[in-house]
């Protein structure tokens, strides 16, 4: 299975201004991707997909290839996910380069393992799945069979839609949350479909202490203590 590493880093961040190439721990946040990714068995190439010169520059000083920038109107806050890939799979293919799945790696995931990218793309083989995406356990207090939505009068109902709660959390199924650190998807699903997830998508566990999403400044800090603490 041939699998391209995508990793998308755009320079408009709003919540920690240029966070994909501030220092974090002593060194870029981009640089950490880079380093799993280059780091990983299972990647054939792993390229950056950037509007920004800067982050381009910083990109390659990390190791990664930037054979193209990415159109601006692709660098928007609303933009998609799955329109960026699609852009760097077509401009792969117009040029003869195919790939049977892509590995998308956002920055803002500093802390994921090179044995959780080839990992994602084992599970991806061994199955037969659409895609293949890093999961973290749900606690059981937010557990679906133990959590409720308001209804439009004012009552509150099981989001699983039963009349009554599980009563014991030792009979509650396993239940997981999209943790985002890698996503893997075969690329005639993703071409097809317009989306990362597929209809048939595994999930591959990963360590909760070893998660973490910078999107706010306390995301930041968040990071800068486990990485302070060495968790690595």
């Amino acid at each position: 299975m041939r699998v391209i590493g995508l990793v998308p880093a755009r320079g408009g961040s709003k919540g920690v201004p240029r966070k994909n190439i501030r220092p974090l721990g002593g060194k870029p946040l981009l640089q950490y991707t880079a380093e799993a990714a280059r780091a990983a068995a299972l990647l054939d190439r792993v390229i950056l997909s950037t509007e920004d010169a800067e982050i381009a520059e910083v990109g390659r000083r990390c190791g990664l290839e930037v054979p193209f920038m990415r159109p601006a109107e692709l660098a928007a806050d609303s933009t998609p996910s799955v329109l960026v890939v699609r852009h760097a799979l077509a401009w792969l293919g117009e040029r003869g380069e195919t790939y049977d799945a892509v590995c998308l790696l956002q920055p803002t995931h500093p802390l994921r393992l090179p044995a959780d990218i080839d990992g994602c793309i084992r599970m991806l083989s061994d199955t037969g799945a659409d895609a293949v995406v890093t999961v973290s356990a749900v606690p059981p207090e937010f557990n679906p069979h133990w959590v409720f939505f308001r209804t439009g009068e004012g009552f509150l109902r099981l989001s699983t839609g039963e009349e009554k709660p599980i009563p014991r959390r030792q009979e509650l199924p396993p239940a997981f949350h999209r943790e985002g650190s890698v996503y893997v998807t075969r690329c005639d699903v993703l071409m097809n479909t317009d989306s990362l997830l597929g209809r048939r998508l595994a999930g591959y566990p990963v360590d909760p202490a070893r998660s973490v999403n910078i999107d706010t400044l306390d995301d930041w800090k968040r990071a800068e203590e486990r990485i302070r603490g060495g968790n690595l």
